[in-house]
């Protein structure tokens, strides 16, 4: 079973490589660094709003509009105890 690079995988790797692109332009070049972080920052925060707003971590848009029980959310996750069945 190997390991599939996925979409997200793939916008980590933007944001560390657009910060990272940053770092050296703002040593290897006269580019002040930080200019040269600064806007290479703004790419990186462009790559994380498309991650979660135009291609967002979700099945499908019903998703995002649908209601659950108390009951159907795992234990782990919720701080309320439900009450007893009538």
């Amino acid at each position: 079973m190997g390991y599939a690079i996925h979409y997200y995988d793939l916008v980590l790797i933007c944001i560390a490589a657009s910060l990272g692109t940053g770092a050296v332009v703002g040593y290897a070049t006269p580019v002040p660094f930080p200019v040269a972080v600064v806007v290479l920052g703004l790419v990186s925060i462009a790559f994380i709003g498309h991650a979660l707003f135009v291609n967002g971590p979700v099945d499908d848009t019903a998703d995002l509009s649908a209601e659950i029980d108390l009951e159907e959310v795992p234990a782990v996750l919720s701080p309320l105890e439900p009450g007893p069945k009538p």
